[in-house]
């Protein structure tokens, strides 16, 4: 029980910030492009207390943890972006979707830069350590998760902008129907077979960006 509190310590905050910042970061994305929905309900905000959702931020990523999911995942309210009121909708729908898990590679680069000074100082135990490690790790879950080509996921939104007209219309039915998709997906464990890869991509951008540090620090 000792062990499952301080793990449950060391991912709340990454969890907590990788799912709620990449909803604002699609607020913030939205105004910039003419829809000031998220703005005007309060939703571009880096409060966390903003964007928490009772099952998606907390709930479900308990339960996978107890069930010992390969994969940790949860999801915050989603933030209400009004696709015809930006400027250019079919293109720049792409660019709001895409803004939610740019912001968690950022975050995940912010982590591993943590973690690369943590381990350069600290012990391997260290409790700041572990949640750098945690940081990292959920948000590379969390950035390839989302890029999963169907709606509404983000990387749905985006299949959706480059598709011509007349298939986006029909890829976009499938958006009632998306999360039910993806957790077949997952319980089939075919869901592996794009996160793993995206995963370690990601992973080595992040890797390649923070090399020089790691020269510096030797």
């Amino acid at each position: 029980m000792n062990d499952l509190i301080q793990t449950l310590a060391v991912y709340s905050l990454p969890v907590l910030f990788a799912i709620t910042l990449h909803e604002a970061a699609h607020a913030y994305a939205a105004k910039y492009f003419g829809d000031n929905t998220a703005y005007s309900l309060g939703r571009m905000s880096l409060n966390p207390l903003k964007h928490v959702d009772l099952i998606g931020t907390i709930l479900i990523p308990v339960v996978l943890f107890l069930l010992r999911s390969p994969f940790l995942f949860g999801y915050a309210k989603p933030v209400p972006v009004e696709f015809g009121r930006l400027r250019n909708p079919k293109k720049q729908m792409a660019f709001v979707a895409l803004a939610g898990p740019l912001a968690n590679l950022v975050m995940g680069l912010g982590w591993m830069i943590l973690l690369v000074l943590l381990a350069a100082w600290g012990d391997s135990e260290d409790f700041f350590l572990r949640m750098a490690r945690a940081g990292v790790e959920t948000n590379l879950v969390i950035f390839a998760f989302n890029l999963i080509p169907l709606p509404p996921l983000d990387g749905g939104r985006v299949m959706t902008s480059i598709l011509p007209n007349k298939y986006a219309w029909r890829f976009a039915q499938l958006e009632p129907y998306g999360f039910f998709i993806v957790l077949g997906l997952a319980f089939m464990n075919v869901l592996s077979f794009w996160m793993v890869p995206v995963m370690k991509a990601a992973n080595f951008l992040l890797l390649l960006l923070i090399s020089p540090l790691r020269l510096a620090l030797g």
